[in-house]
């Protein structure tokens, strides 16, 4: 079998990508163990098993004496064939752990393979399986056995049965990998993702930026007549995408993320990255979104807490003894719309607001301060 060994060994090489040299060390230290099963070694001699790179001879050494032993010529044929096979098994988990570890945080198409308890199994097209666990799906997505997968390699980890390859289709990298797949301004750095805000199977928020200004970076996302995120939503199963455009000026990029919304005011508060949005009435439920979706996505895009009201609603936010509808409507305006910053206020600012004395502010601080401590 010595010819036959090295034409096995070459094979794997081509068909697994194991490196033949590897597996030639293998099966030298496997013989060595059973060598010694066959052959009186003594504690202080070196047994030693070669196996011949050119001819795929076999032979043992005690030393630098050559052994000639039938029995270890059977034994040392049969122990071949079982190492190889295990260390097929082994070099192969170690091939797709190097393989797919390269992959993580890239999009991977595959076969639905089985379920089990609540996971999928996917097949990586006879590469490998991979394991699309439960919290990883996305509740409203259906898959039968055999239908074909996308999904985005979450990580890859080495356990006792080899590569551990977990999927996902929630994370909101597989949005982002999706883009670049599917607009090459992203994938050529010429559009840059700035920001994704995700809820699954539901929505997501994109904010996009242009390094070229004669590339328009919506406009490249979106395709024409909408073709590149069609097939984003398609591959999604129906998820809605809002493609924002970015922008460094931070009230235009929270109105921009609110859209379809029309905006009528925004109040910064940079100090703790809050912003106050004042919106027309008919405009509220479209800024809020159902379920306070739309908002809740605009906030995690920006990374700003956004808080939406009309006018009518702030001005039913402050009841002091002694203002009128004007002078509340007024502190509003000037930046006081809630009790806890007029109890806060300094006197020169208050008396700055028309209709608004020294001793009326003196009292509407005092009064606020009230209200403060009772909330």
């Amino acid at each position: 079998m010595d010819g036959e060994l090295l034409a096995i060994l070459e094979h794997i090489e081509r068909e697994k990508g194991i490196k033949r040299e590897i597996l030639i060390q293998a099966v030298e230290s496997a013989l060595v163990s059973a060598a010694k099963k066959v052959i009186e070694v003594k504690p202080e001699e070196k047994l030693k098993v070669e196996l011949d790179r050119k001819t795929g001879l076999i032979s043992a050494f005690i030393g630098e004496k050559k052994i000639d032993s039938v029995k270890f010529g059977r034994i040392a044929a049969q122990t071949a064939k079982q190492i190889i096979i295990q260390k097929i098994r082994e070099a192969e988990k170690e091939v797709i752990y190097d393989e797919f570890s390269q992959k993580t945080g890239q999009i991977l198409s595959g076969i639905v393979y089985r379920f089990e308890k609540g996971n999928i199994i996917v097949d990586l097209l006879g590469k490998a399986e991979g394991i699309l666990p439960r919290r990883e799906q996305v509740q409203k997505e259906e898959f039968r056995q055999g239908e074909r997968i996308r999904v985005y390699c979450l990580e890859v980890n080495k356990d006792t049965k080899g590569a551990q390859i977990v999927l996902s289709r929630t994370h909101p990298n597989m949005v982002r990998k999706l883009f670049e797949l599917e607009v090459p301004e992203i994938y050529e750095g010429i559009v840059e993702i700035k920001s994704i805000a995700r809820e699954p199977g539901e929505r997501t928020k994109i904010s996009v930026w242009s390094k070229d200004e004669k590339v328009d970076c919506v406009g490249a996302c979106v395709g024409m007549k909408g073709s590149r995120v069609k097939n984003i939503v398609s591959e999604l199963q129906g998820e809605k995408i809002d493609i924002v455009r970015y922008n460094d000026d931070i009230k235009e990029y929270i109105t921009n993320s609110l859209s379809p919304a029309k905006i009528s005011e925004i109040r910064l508060d940079k100090a703790n990255h809050k912003a106050l949005i004042l919106v027309e009435v008919d405009q509220l439920s479209l800024a809020i979104g159902k379920h306070g979706q739309n908002v809740r996505l605009a906030s995690r895009l920006t990374n700003w807490e956004l808080d939406i009201r009309t006018r009518e609603q702030l001005l039913e936010k402050i009841e002091l003894p002694g203002i009128g509808e004007k002078i509340r409507f007024s502190l509003i305006e000037a930046g006081f719309d809630t009790y806890e910053k007029i109890s806060k206020a300094d006197l020169k600012d208050l008396v700055k607001i028309k209709g608004v004395g020294k001793k009326k502010a003196e009292k509407l601080i005092e009064e606020a301060k009230k209200k403060v401590n009772v909330i």
